[in-house]
């Protein structure tokens, strides 16, 4: 994931998430027709074991039920409307977000996917992804700058999961705090990136070159704010993940 001097990679966070509702379909098509060069999912396992695109632990916050993701089947997940005040739009599941990606053949966006813990089903999420990207093909990349995805998780147990199995996935360390990003977290895991919010990049830019020195990239998260999307590619962030991809773009004056 190391990128030399070029401006950042723009990654879609949810998808182009400020003008779509996120996680949905209509989201990610929008994010991939602004050109973006990653896009961004959360993923929870259903209670019959399927992986789906959610952020929160609930559905109430995006949807038009409420429950636990965990306590819900796939099929009474799908019953739910995830479109917001636009058009109905179903829960998206992991491999749906993949067909979607893989088929669109133009340009090889990459797919950065964040596990979630702590969950009730633990290593299992790890387990059940890994099976999923077998599935189409992308768990075992030949090098790690040409995979077509990347885990991250704020879980440094989920990123020595990932890295034990599959070393050849790159993968990102989350976090907030320097201390444990600039420190040996990353190195015991075996990541090949650190994530640090923008906030916490902000305060502590030197985190850039510390994981270039370690041989790592920086993917930073939510970079929407012109200001912090100039600065991020002043320090030479390798990944941005923005709910902007087009305006990121045109920004960093990139195609």
């Amino acid at each position: 994931m190391n990128q030399g001097n070029r401006a950042p990679f723009v990654v879609a966070h949810r998808g182009a998430s400020a003008a779509q509702p996120e996680h949905t379909l209509a989201a990610y098509e929008l994010a991939l027709d602004e050109g973006a060069d990653g896009v961004e999912c959360d993923v929870r396992l259903t209670k019959d074991g399927h992986l789906v695109c959610v952020h929160d632990r609930t559905v109430d916050r995006t949807s038009s039920g409420s429950g636990l993701v965990s306590e819900m089947t796939l099929e009474e997940l799908k019953a739910l409307d995830f479109g917001g005040d636009g058009p109905p739009a179903s829960i998206l599941t992991l491999g749906e977000l993949i067909t979607m990606v893989l088929d669109r053949r133009s340009r090889p966006t990459k797919l950065f996917i964040e596990t979630k813990h702590p969950v009730r089903y633990g290593a299992l999420v790890e387990s059940k992804l890994l099976a999923e990207l077998q599935r189409f093909g992308i768990a075992t990349p030949a090098s790690a700058d040409h995979s077509r995805a990347v885990v991250m998780s704020f879980a440094a147990t989920a990123v020595w999961r990932i890295r034990r199995a599959a070393p050849l996935l790159p993968t990102v360390l989350l976090g907030e705090s320097s201390r444990y990003l600039g420190g040996s977290a990353a190195t015991t895991v075996g990541a090949t990136a650190v994530g640090p919010s923008v906030k916490t990049l902000r305060e502590h830019p030197e985190l850039v070159d510390k994981a270039a020195a370690a041989g790592r990239a920086t993917y930073c998260w939510t970079v929407d704010d012109p200001d912090d999307v100039h600065l991020c590619a002043d320090l030479g962030v390798s990944w941005i993940a923005t709910n902007h991809p087009g305006r990121t773009k045109s920004l960093l004056g990139v195609d």
